[in-house]
């Protein structure tokens, strides 16, 4: 037997006429099937369902007019979990289909498809070897589904905002076999909303809707019973309301080649993949002329949007295209963003105006405009004896295309650039002028002597002697001398310049700070490690750099700046044979040991935070063998406290 109860909200009971039965059994069509007319006032309709049975017809009629507020209820939480699991099951369709025809591309369609869908994307499953992939990114359901504010309105009823249950999944013992599959949770919900109402006769078991074009399936998480108590199937037909069509919103980032496949990225409403609600779908297109052409669109999860037709267009519908997206959604029209598209055609390819020749013997930066940006593939350069070198380039502003083109010093005369397109069967050439640069040479300095000057220990704290001759203690100070190479004469305004292996520019020696002048051709630099910015350490280069005479010099190596730690106190316990090192900054110190090889010794952990080493041995000479953070490679020798 088939009951439909139309409802118009939770403290409103239905009159009796809202309420019409079918009994499927009988020959006769008015008695086999409903013919309903929607009353005016009507907000929801739910169908009931339960084998035959005599008293039938007056218990449910008495249960939806006795508590409607708990129909109410259950058809706005079976119309949330249905379009949940719509959502869910094109997820789940789109996850196995790519696995049986291309599962290598699973790491790059599955991030799509649950953006799409709203799905929560188990990020680890994609680090897991191929063929375990699929299987990984579709476990879990219970998790999957992911809160969407369009779907919930289209459910929401007078009762309120839709209940989260709806959002979570579960999967039932027999999921993936027969009739039965994953299922959305709520029906636990539901069941608990019935509960008064079931008895020796009848239990309340509810069903969610699978929408395919003008037919709903019922989708059930047990098995019905036919026997006492007998299963009322309770199923929620959508909600009797205006159309609500979402706010689509274009995800593009710029203009869209208008080619093959072409793929309109969309926002805001996972419905648009997973149900029909959006139907007969197109893209009106503009030319610059004003022409109008419409083409069909398919909306596709894995690409994330609306694929344009590969229908063939007029040839006047080429450079910048406006796309108007526009259907309908439910009975009434729907319109969606507008793009740009890009078609190649029309004008040619060629440098912008006052761009001027490319210069050999650097890399220039080339700036084209010409139809299509958007529909780039690649840029190559071709050279004179037929050679051709790809060439790096972006668009830029969606105009233009900047190209960047290096020249060794042997190019020459006229060259020639091929832009190639999507949807063009030949490149494009372009041809450019190449001409010799005029540059100055670039100061260069070699280094004549180099001392370094340890520094004291602050107070309390004992003294560390490095052993390598290019490292500069944090506290100390390097004193260089510089000889002009290529008949190089300093001036006035000259200037060595430090870096670090992190940062250029940290330090600037000029004459009268930190730079003396010995002769016209050799300069005498002094640095002190205290006046580099703090936080300074490893390897420094110096380069000469002269003010508004060209390019600087080459970048040189200077020496290593080595961070000391406060050491405060050297021990060894007599009885207990071990010893401590106690200060401050102890994480600069990288392995502390008894013996030269540092078999017995410590290895301090990064980010080490003490203020005490303890090393498990005792020297047999009375020092310890430091090593340091900044300088593994040498060993500094400390001596117990006498």
């Amino acid at each position: 037997m088939l009951m439909s109860a139309f409802l118009r909200g939770a403290t409103n009971p239905p009159p009796e006429e809202w309420i019409d039965i079918a009994r499927i059994w009988k020959s006769k069509e008015k008695d086999n099937t409903l013919t309903l007319t929607v009353p005016p006032d009507a907000r929801q309709l739910v169908l009931l369902m339960v084998p035959e049975t005599g008293g039938a017809e007056g218990v449910l009629e008495d249960a939806v007019r006795g508590k409607p507020g708990e129909f109410v209820r259950a058809s706005q939480d079976l119309n949330q979990a249905s379009l949940d699991h719509s959502r869910l099951t094109a997820f789940m369709a789109a996850i196995r289909a790519q696995d049986d025809s291309g599962p290598e591309y699973l790491r790059t369609v599955a991030p799509v498809l649950a953006r799409s869908l709203s799905i929560k994307l188990q990020e680890d499953c994609l680090l897991k070897v191929i063929e375990l992939q699929a299987s990984c990114l579709v476990q879990n359901r219970e998790t999957l589904v992911l809160n969407d504010v369009h779907t919930s309105s289209l459910a929401d009823t007078l009762t309120g905002t839709p209940t989260d249950l709806a959002l979570r999944l579960s999967a039932t013992k027999e999921a993936g076999g027969g009739y039965y599959s994953p299922y959305i949770a709520v029906a636990r919900d539901v069941a608990r909303i019935f509960g008064a109402f079931s008895n020796p006769q009848f239990n309340y078991l509810a069903s969610l809707t699978m929408r395919q074009d003008d037919r709903l399936s019922l989708l059930l998480n047990a098995a019905p019973s036919f026997q006492k108590p007998k299963s009322v199937m309770v199923a929620a037909m959508p909600a009797i309301e205006a159309d609500i069509p979402p706010q689509l919103r274009s995800a593009a980032k710029g203009p869209i080649c208008l080619s093959a496949g072409a793929v309109l990225p969309i926002e805001g409403a996972p419905l648009i993949y997973s149900t029909d609600f959006a139907h007969a779908m197109k893209v009106t297109l503009t030319a610059s002329s004003g022409q109008t052409v419409e083409v069909p669109v398919t909306p596709r999860a894995d690409k994330g949007g609306y694929v344009l037709s590969g229908d063939p267009l007029p040839e006047s519908f080429s450079g910048d295209l406006r796309a108007r997206l526009h259907g309908s959604w439910g009975f009434i029209p729907f319109d969606g963003p507008d793009f740009i598209l890009q078609r190649p055609g029309g004008k040619a390819w060629q440098p912008v105006s006052g761009a001027g020749a490319l210069v050999a013997g650097r890399s220039n930066e080339l700036l084209l405009e010409g139809p299509g940006p958007a529909c780039v593939e690649a840029v190559m350069l071709r050279r004179a004896d037929g050679s051709m070198t790809p060439l790096t380039w972006k668009n830029q502003d969606g105009r233009r295309l900047s190209v960047t083109v290096p020249l060794d010093e042997t190019a020459s005369g006229e060259l020639s650039v091929e832009v190639r397109q999507r949807g063009r069967a030949t490149a494009e050439m372009v041809p450019v002028q190449v001409q010799k640069r005029n540059a100055p040479a670039r100061p260069e300095a070699e280094v004549l002597a180099r001392t370094i000057y340890p520094g004291s220990p602050s107070q309390g704290a004992r003294s560390l002697t490095l052993t390598g001759k290019d490292l500069l203690p944090d506290n100390g100070e390097v004193v260089f001398s510089l000889r002009g190479k290529a008949g190089l004469t300093f001036a006035r305004g000259d200037a060595v310049e430090i870096a670090s292996a992190q940062e250029e520019g940290i330090a600037r020696l000029t004459l009268g700070k930190g730079l003396k002048l010995e002769s016209a051709d050799v300069a005498v630099a002094s640095l002190r490690a205290a006046d580099l910015p703090a936080g300074t350490f490893g390897p420094l280069r110096f380069r000469i750099v002269r003010e508004g005479k060209g390019a600087p010099g080459e970048w040189q190596p200077l020496v290593t700046l080595v961070r000391l730690p406060r050491l405060e106190g050297v021990t060894c316990g007599a009885q207990k044979g071990q010893c401590t090192v106690a200060g401050r900054d102890l994480f600069l110190v990288a392995s502390v040991a008894a013996d030269d090889a540092f078999a017995r010794g410590i290895v301090v952990q990064p980010g080490y935070t003490g203020r005490t080493l303890t090393v498990p041995h005792q020297p047999t000479d009375g020092s310890l063998r430091l090593r340091l953070r900044d300088d593994p490679a040498s060993v500094i020798r400390l001596p117990l406290d006498r």
